[in-house]
């Protein structure tokens, strides 16, 4: 299937610290098992703070933006399990080779061949983006662009977090911003008691963390006034592991759900004795955006989003770097 639309809009990043540039390009064709959208909203994540800083791997020139909702107008030859028009989410997770051990054993999120939407392969911070349509995933009719271009990261690594963190009646959260304001909703939907750490000082934050309901909110450098069944670190401060650890209960978790973070300092044994764990968290599966993507379970969130054009998309990553963003910052072309 063909499209008739010969130009596009990008803002691309052409190396390791460098600013976006606004570029025009043509619109590129889908290959044999790949669809092509018109984006809708694009979320704007950390992890392209991440990929625009060279802070991980990433091919430049790179269109960054992997939270992306867009449209389906072309489709490439071999296939039609999506119709045109049907509304997609494509994610971080771009491609898996399929064959490598980890794909073999279900765990494609470790895959030794991936590509990264938004690193590897260009992503959703432009008018249109091409994506392999085995990792796109159909939007409820129920969420609205906006709100759902930030459950395509954010949801999805908060939610496999939390699975990870287990079943435990009390959680914390470091760091709350675009993935913890809807993974707070969502478990205390489920009946769980939320503890939101923010950045010392930052009473908006926090102010923010009650309004969702949060049973606590405060700095990072203060206990909660409970041990917690488990922790989630969504903060890239390799600091707050020390101090989740001391937070937790024995045989508590704590979950660093970052793709990058800082170092993590020594700590004395006593703080992991007592079998207590500290995980990862790696990309994500297929399997968490089926499991994610319903009615029943990201249907129960409301993204709270901050709207940019896409010529601003500079200005939506300084705001998300100096911690100025309540919520998500999301791009609409």
């Amino acid at each position: 299937m063909t499209h008739d639309i010969p130009h596009m809009t990008a803002m691309v990043c052409h190396g390791p610290g460098q600013s976006l540039h606004t570029e025009t390009r043509p619109v590129p064709t889908p290959r044999p098992g790949e669809l092509l959208v018109e984006v809708l909203a694009c979320g704007v994540c950390r992890t392209d703070l991440h990929v625009v800083d060279g802070d991980i791997p990433a091919s430049y020139p790179i269109i960054p933006g992997h939270e992306i909702v867009g449209r389906i107008i072309a489709l490439g030859q071999g296939y039609d399990d999506f119709a045109l028009g049907t509304r997609v989410g494509i994610p971080w997770l771009g491609h898996a080779c399929g064959t490598c051990s980890y794909c073999r054993e279900g765990r494609e999120n470790l895959c030794d061949h991936p590509e990264f939407t938004g690193a590897t392969r260009d992503g959703g911070y432009a008018t249109h983006a091409v994506a392999d349509a085995r990792f796109c995933f159909p939007i409820p009719d129920g969420l609205g662009d906006l709100e759902a271009a930030p459950l395509l990261c954010a949801g999805l690594i908060g939610w496999r977090a939390y699975r990870m963190a287990g079943e435990g009646a009390r959680i914390g959260l470091y760091g709350f911003g675009a993935a913890a304001h809807i993974l707070a909703q969502l478990a205390i939907a489920q009946g769980r008691e939320i503890y939101a750490f923010t950045s010392p000082g930052d009473t908006a934050a926090q102010a923010f963390a009650h309004q969702l309901g949060c049973t606590w909110a405060g700095s990072s450098t203060q206990p909660p006034p409970e041990l917690l069944d488990a922790a989630i670190l969504f903060a890239p401060v390799g600091s707050l592991v020390p101090a989740a650890l001391k937070a937790v209960r024995k045989g508590g978790r704590v979950v660093c759900a970052g793709i990058h973070m800082s170092d993590i300092p020594q700590f004395p044994y006593a703080d992991l004795w007592g079998e207590r764990e500290i995980v990862s968290v790696a990309n994500l599966t297929r399997e968490d955006g089926t499991s994610f993507l319903r009615p029943d379970v990201a249907g129960r969130v409301k993204s709270h989003v901050v709207p940019f054009p896409l010529a601003k998309a500079n200005e939506a990553l300084a705001r998300l770097r100096e911690g100025k963003i309540e919520g998500a910052a999301v791009l609409i072309p």
